[in-house]
């Protein structure tokens, strides 16, 4: 079958590869996949930047696509099923992180699209405790973003605190700006986006998608509109998906009193400065938010099968396995949202 692969470390090494299928067996199930998104992560994997990634291995880990076939010891869905996975292959199973179904935290974790093959190939295996039937309302296209929505849904959810009537600050109008408006907009908040002059499109985008107000950092003074929409308190939570030091410590600022500062993004450095007397006289909360948990996924299936939102409204291109370098370009360039490699027919 045809797959992505990063075949070693370093820049580059990115190849469509032709590799055996894989086969299920005792509790994992074969997933002919239709639609699976392309990530930041891959993009860094791409330049040699993730280090997380192990090769050699086939990259990909925002799917969607049918059950073909099952191990002797699955229970949970049958051939033909329309189904997406969470990314965990392989966990320890006893640690205090995996005894509460905290596996994005268990240290012997092992992901799709990292350390196993991914999704971004006709064929992929997942275990079946992580694999997720999809509701008959879900599409496909929505499905294989279910991944990315499930973080989002950790961060604004289960990491940060909102309430309906809360107004909250996001950072970024990439895919996870977009889709955790989407999520704080599902339960009663009104959301403030902010962007760049480069992100004028995203920044329309986010008004169809229902955000209250977008504000382009470099045309507009995001200072008086946070007061003003919040009577002067700042906002809470803020929601950091830009992965620019310099928005975090612009958010610091923009943040009510005893706010959570929760960060999605990622950083391109280790090391960075903060004004951390902010955290001294206010009393913020800065908090980590890694990936997703079951408890997401269960929560974001949830958000779309009750028509919540549609995380495939973000999409801007789907390309084929064939022309996947158009689709990772494509992202580098910011030229969309969010782009989509289709392997199979749907």
């Amino acid at each position: 079958m045809k797959a992505l692969m990063k075949t070693k470390p370093g820049p580059g090494n990115l190849e469509l590869v032709d590799i055996p299928e894989p086969e299920a067996r005792d509790s994992l199930v074969k997933i002919r996949v239709v639609y699976s998104g392309i990530c930041g992560s891959d993009l860094h994997t791409w330049d040699g930047l993730y280090p997380g990634n192990k090769p050699p291995v086939v990259l990909g880990h925002e799917f969607s696509g049918y059950v073909s076939d099952i191990g002797e010891n699955v229970k949970n869905c049958r051939v033909g099923d329309r189904v997406t996975s969470e990314t965990t292959f392989s966990v320890c199973g006893e640690c205090e992180f995996c005894r509460n179904e905290e596996y994005n935290l268990c240290s012997a974790r092992q992901g799709l699209g990292t350390q196993a093959d991914g999704s971004f190939a006709e064929y992929v295996l997942a275990r079946s405790e992580s694999v997720h039937r999809l509701p008959d309302t879900v599409s496909l296209l929505s499905a294989a973003l279910t991944e990315p929505l499930a973080c989002c849904v950790h961060g604004c959810l289960e990491r940060g605190t909102v309430s309906p009537g809360d107004t909250v600050l996001v950072m970024g109008p990439g895919a996870m700006g977009q889709l955790s408006s989407m999520v704080l907009l599902s339960q009663g908040c009104s959301v403030i986006l902010a962007g760049l002059s480069e992100d004028e499109d995203k920044l329309a985008l986010a008004r169809t998608l229902g955000v209250n107000r977008t504000v382009n950092l470099q045309k507009e003074d995001i200072g008086p509109v946070v007061r003003e929409l919040t009577d002067g308190r700042g906002a809470s939570p803020v929601i950091e998906c830009s992965g620019s030091i310099k928005a975090l410590n612009m958010a610091l600022t923009l943040a009510a009193k005893k706010a959570d500062i929760v960060q999605l993004g990622i950083f391109s450095s280790q090391y960075n400065e903060i004004d951390t007397s902010l955290f001294f006289s206010r009393e913020l909360r800065l908090v980590g938010s890694r990936t997703q948990k079951p408890s997401s996924w269960r929560k974001a299936l949830d958000l779309m099968a009750r028509g919540s939102l549609a995380p495939e409204r973000i999409v801007s291109k789907i390309v084929s396995l064939d022309n996947w370098k158009e689709g990772f370009t494509a992202l580098r360039e910011h030229k969309g949202v969010k782009f989509i490699i289709k392997s199979s027919r749907e």
